[in-house]
């Protein structure tokens, strides 16, 4: 589980440094291209959770297939689902794209600036193209994943993170020769760098003799429309569930912004902390999908215990280790993301530490739930998960946290209490339904 986890991991925690690397340098242009940008980045981003859910059940696919199948039949029917996860992913870069070049009128519709909505579109009419090619990414790295193959993936997005860092300063601010492009040659450079990520990849898979033999491209315009309607039937719960997750935290910010601005500040640094930890318990969600699938091909009962047991208290484990760093050295965390003495500054550093004290207790409960899901969808189990999502977040976490905020003037800690205990509720249930599922299977070996 780990030679699996680990790279896969530490190309979730590359991916964070690429975007934190956009962000940082649109900065340097100024607050009104910071503000454009982070506009642009959540309507793409939405979309493309949702797209990579989707994508996303290849994984499953192919290891109960290569489980199961041997000989001819393992490498005829993992290529049918690796083909038609591309054909899936071509088909919704379209309509994402299209209402990504619509972002002014977008914006404009939704009460911001004018002038913010003109800068985000500039941004947008680069990054946009970068939609496909990220989805073809993720299928790629779905199926070298199913094989347990995972180190080239962390070798080709660490190459993008340094590559990302030069082209966006070239393009942005024209240096070594290119024209200064600002915005616009942020994401013409982003979209590039995306796209060189993905022929890499692709690359590797058809070139790379345990890869090669697949054929991954092989009569691409060829429809399997079994396989096209599975992926479609155990994808969209999962890019639902992302979507609705990723919902409930842009929502919080939304109510941070009632509540003051020094609020805002904190809930911020808190929550870019707790991003970037749970890189970790995703990347062991996705090998513990992995481990699992396997186990479910073979029809090895125990095998699936083991696999989806190891893969949630690695993920808890992680995360246990840092609640207690945010525990012990949360105010020194949060210096980190502040320069100066006022005393505005003091004030969000005091509370952006109370929330870390929040935020490293939901993190067990957030490694616990997401290896979870990443074991359920293992076996294939997605629409479930994505009712008990809808629930722990939107009928317990936000309205409990609002009512502390405001009934009960607990303010942004009111906000946090109520995501850790809507995180709480959803690792218990995703836990108890893989042990319903897994059990059987397990007495049965």
């Amino acid at each position: 589980m780990l030679a699996l986890a680990i790279p896969l991991a530490l190309s979730q925690l590359a991916q964070v440094a690429i975007q934190t690397t956009d962000v940082v340098m649109m900065g340097w242009l100024g607050p009104e291209a910071l503000a454009a940008g982070a506009l642009t980045t959540n309507v793409f981003f939405v979309q493309f959770v949702f797209g990579m859910g989707v994508v996303t059940a290849v994984s499953p696919l192919v290891t109960q297939i290569v489980g199961r199948v041997s000989g001819p039949g393992k490498v005829r029917e993992a290529r049918r689902a690796v083909r038609q996860g591309l054909w899936v992913a071509t088909l919704l870069a379209v309509p994402f794209m299209i209402v990504c070049w619509q972002v002014r009128p977008i914006l404009v519709a939704l009460g911001q600036d004018p002038e913010l909505a003109a800068l985000a579109e500039r941004y947008m009419l680069g990054l946009v193209w970068a939609m496909p090619s990220a989805l073809w990414f993720i299928v790629l790295r779905c199926f070298v994943s199913a094989l347990s193959r995972t180190r080239m993936v962390f070798a080709i997005t660490l190459a993008g993170v340094l590559f990302n860092a030069l082209a966006v300063y070239a393009m942005m601010f024209g240096k070594f020769g290119v024209p200064a492009l600002g915005l616009l040659g942020a994401g013409i450079a982003s979209a590039g760098v995306q796209a060189t990520m993905t022929a890499l990849l692709l690359l590797h898979v058809l070139t790379d003799r345990r890869f090669r033999r697949y054929r991954a491209l092989g009569r691409f315009w060829r429809p399997d429309w079994v396989k096209f309607r599975e992926i479609v039937r155990i994808g969209a719960p999962i890019g639902a569930m992302w979507v609705i997750e990723v919902g409930v935290f842009s929502a919080a910010l939304f109510i941070m912004g009632f509540i003051g601005t020094v609020e805002m500040a904190a809930h911020q640094i808190a929550l870019q902390c707790a991003a970037i930890t749970f890189m970790v318990p995703l990347g062991v969600a996705h090998a513990a999908t992995v481990r699992v699938g396997l186990a479910v091909g073979a029809e090895d009962g125990a095998g699936v215990c083991r696999a989806g047991w190891t893969g949630i208290a690695l993920g808890s484990g992680f995360m246990m280790i840092t609640c207690l760093v945010f525990l012990v050295a949360g105010h020194r965390i949060v210096a980190l993301f502040l320069d100066g003495g006022d005393a505005m500054t003091a004030a969000v550093a005091a509370l952006a530490t109370q929330l870390l004290i929040v935020a490293g207790v939901f993190q067990m409960f957030d490694g616990a739930q997401a290896t979870a899901a990443g074991a359920l969808r293992g076996l294939k189990d997605t629409r479930v998960p994505l009712a008990v999502a809808g629930f722990g977040y939107w009928a317990v976490a936000l309205p409990l946290g609002v009512t502390l905020a405001f009934a009960g003037q607990a303010g942004a800690l009111g906000i946090w209490i109520g995501l850790a205990a809507g995180l709480a509720i959803v690792a218990a249930l995703l836990t108890w339904r893989f042990h319903r599922l897994s059990r059987p299977a397990g007495e049965a070996a």
